[in-house]
């Protein structure tokens, strides 16, 4: 279990710094309506991110308890990225759809990253 926890410091970690430079891209660069669909698309992720997080956690205890639990949550995380395509919609002068789309994908490419590099850790080269 305390593996798993540093495992989701690291992740949430990453995901800080990936919206700070989001932040700073859209302060100081020439493109800030792209930079500012990252940060909506990044913000909702980070938040799905935290929920798959905390359903995982609550899975876990209840496997380990032998009681069954509820689902993971993928509505909940529908929902949210359903809010981001409907703010963008709803304020084109300030948003566009395909940086908000990677902006939503952004945690599974952390989450695939941090599996990777940790995976590296696992088997080292002899």
């Amino acid at each position: 279990m305390q593996q798993y926890k540093v495992m989701v410091n690291r992740q949430r970690k990453w995901m800080l710094y990936i919206l700070a430079l989001f932040v700073l891209g859209w302060g100081f660069s020439p493109y800030p309506k792209i930079f500012l669909s990252l940060i909506l698309g990044s913000s909702l992720s980070f938040f799905n991110l935290w929920l798959i997080q905390r359903k995982v956690n609550q899975v876990g205890h209840a496997a380990s308890k032998n009681v069954t639990s509820r689902a993971i949550g993928t509505f909940s995380r529908f929902a949210s990225a359903a809010l981001a395509v409907v703010i963008t919609i709803r304020y084109p002068q300030y948003f566009q759809v395909i940086p908000v789309v990677l902006g939503l994908m952004t945690s599974y490419f952390v989450i695939i990253i941090d599996y990777a590099l940790h995976l590296k850790d696992l088997n080292p080269r002899k």
